[in-house]
């Protein structure tokens, strides 16, 4: 079995008891909603209700110019639990755990470094500022405001010294973000749009570059094509698009050159819709890089996952 056969195969049983909690979990599930795969809805969550969402992330990088022949595989499990708190603010925390695997070639030898564990849970609060309905259409704005904090480990060591930044399961701080979404919903089809920002803050003398985002979202029901009573569920199919850019990092209060940049991905998505539940999937390719220096290139991401509303 290869190394990446092996780290796979760890999460075979992880995935098989998430399917077996979620399929528990809908018979308390209430609607459901489709929403973007990749950020986040301005369609509120229902007073007093909570949605949970399950997302699997396969994250694949291995372009490297830098001569190192890096390769970077993270596999990531992020549970999202939502509640409405009234018609207009909902509360999200978010909570990823990881495994993160980097090989590298170092003095003539190549080297596997890794780390498993809880990464940093995410906590925010939406607001919806602007609503207008109509007969089968949604209109929506929703401001979002929230902190990452530092719950996973920064300081994780193998035999070759401290895991380089990219490894490891946290950063270290705390990462005020902000940014505000807007939804316009039809029964045919639904469009999100997001922008955000985070402003990353330094620990221990390093400091992960501030991130500015762009999101968008086109989803079309693909079947049933026409509506009927007793329609068990939905068919959209749909692309997003993620550009992002991210400030270089900085150690010790000086920039490194080699890291981050703007990058544009596309997604291809999937999502089947029920009144209780949601099955998704993703695959996220990038279109366009402008990287900085020899900063490692990611080739795809694929996400994968449910959502149930209780």
């Amino acid at each position: 079995m290869t190394n990446l056969s092996a780290f796979q195969s760890k999460w075979a049983g992880r995935v098989a008891w998430s399917v077996i909690a979620a399929v528990a979990v809908v018979v308390w599930a209430g609607k459901a909603r489709s929403a973007p795969q990749t950020f986040n809805t301005a369609l509120p969550v229902a007073e007093g209700e909570f949605v949970f969402r399950e997302q699997f992330v396969l994250d694949q990088s291995g372009d490297d110019p830098s001569g190192a022949n890096r390769d970077r595989t993270a596999m990531s499990a992020i549970s999202v639990l939502g509640y409405g708190v009234n018609r207009n603010v909902s509360l999200f925390g978010v909570v990823p755990y990881a495994d993160k695997r980097l090989e590298l070639t170092e003095s003539g030898a190549r080297r596997a470094r890794s780390a498993r564990g809880l990464g940093d849970i995410s906590l925010f609060g939406r607001y919806t500022a602007f609503k207008k309905d109509w007969r089968g259409r949604t209109f929506r704005i929703a401001p979002f405001a929230g902190i990452k904090v530092p719950t996973g480990d920064d300081d994780e060591r193998d035999a070759f010294g401290s895991l380089p930044k990219s490894v490891q399961l946290g950063s270290g701080s705390w990462d005020p973000f902000a940014g505000v979404v807007v939804t316009y919903q039809t029964l045919d089809f639904q469009i999100d749009t997001q922008i955000s920002y985070k402003a990353n803050t330094d620990a221990n003398d390093f400091k992960f570059g501030d991130v500015a985002r762009l999101d968008s979202s086109f989803q079309y029901r693909l079947w049933p094509r026409t509506l009927d009573s007793g329609i068990p569920g939905f068919l959209y199919g749909g692309v997003e698009a993620n550009l992002i850019y991210q400030d270089k990092n900085q150690s010790v209060g000086v920039d490194e050159i080699n890291s981050n940049g703007t990058r544009l991905f596309l997604a291809p998505a999937l999502q089947y819709v029920t009144k209780r539940w949601i099955a998704e999937a993703a695959v996220q390719v990038p279109v366009y890089r402008n990287l900085n220096g020899t900063a490692l290139e990611k080739d795809y991401t694929v996400r994968a996952g449910f959502r149930v509303n209780f």
